[in-house]
């Protein structure tokens, strides 16, 4: 004998809740489905706002942290080739010893598009950053920054990075590089702004590196707790080299 079965038949996945299960059952067209309750509802969608809340600002201060460590590289290579191609054109090498307020004039130009922005101590009704402003901070935060070495020659570049220049006294010639412009915060110096100093061989040394002026053996300069007004001129060393640095700014 054939047996014909009713095209019609459905099978159906039945939810039995454990009886410890508060989830309640809902039937529709004789067929019995899961639900959750309002309330568990608003208590898993608040879990997962508190967590997101958690999670949420370090994860903003990782990705903030990363384009700052990748606009100082960038940056950094900027002013290394600009400093290359002076010396191919001119047969001139910028060094520790040369002439004072020459580095803005020798290098401006390299920086396509680039605006300039006056020097910060000679022209204060006009520079871009003056030597008596008070928008910069120490790495901790613990103090404004000696802005006399951001104020021999300051220029703003098409993206935004803002360069300073220390070129007032022989022997000591830095270039400092704001990786997202003086106009964004933090504004802090190891934070988003780094200095680098050029030696008498006309090398370009990240400051913090052994034998710049700021390298100090016990991280003086690029300290949590010291409250010199110089704390992060050493941070550019560990900013370009150590995997930790930007997981552990203050």
């Amino acid at each position: 004998m054939i047996h014909h079965f009713n095209k019609s038949f459905n099978l159906t996945k039945i939810c039995i809740p454990r009886p410890e299960s508060t989830m309640h059952l809902v039937y529709s067209n004789n067929i019995r489905h899961c639900a959750f309750t309002l309330a568990e509802v608003l208590i898993t969608l608040g879990i997962i706002g508190v967590v997101a809340a958690l999670t949420l600002p370090a994860v903003i201060n990782n990705t903030q942290n990363k384009q700052l460590e990748a606009g100082l590289k960038k940056g950094a290579s900027e002013i290394a080739q600009a400093l290359i191609m002076h010396q191919a054109d001119t047969g001139n090498t910028i060094t520790s010893n040369t002439e004072k307020w020459i580095l803005k004039s020798a290098i401006k130009d390299y920086f396509k598009g680039s605006e300039d922005c006056g020097f910060g101590s000679q022209d204060l009704a006009t520079a871009c950053v003056g030597n008596n402003s008070d928008i910069y901070k120490n790495f901790n935060n613990t103090a404004t920054i000696n802005l006399g070495y951001f104020d021999d020659g300051q220029i703003i570049l098409p993206d935004g990075v803002f360069i300073a220049i220390e070129n007032s006294t022989p022997g000591r010639v830095y270039i400092s590089i704001d990786v997202n412009g003086f106009k964004k915060k933090p504004n802090r110096l190891g934070h988003d702004l780094f200095m680098f100093e050029i030696d008498n061989e006309g090398k370009l040394l990240p400051m913090g590196a052994k034998d710049t002026d700021y390298y100090s053996e016990n991280d003086t300069y690029c300290s949590h707790s010291s409250n010199s007004n110089m704390n992060g001129a050493a941070c550019t060393q560990k900013a370009l080299t150590d995997s930790k640095f930007w997981k552990n700014l203050p």
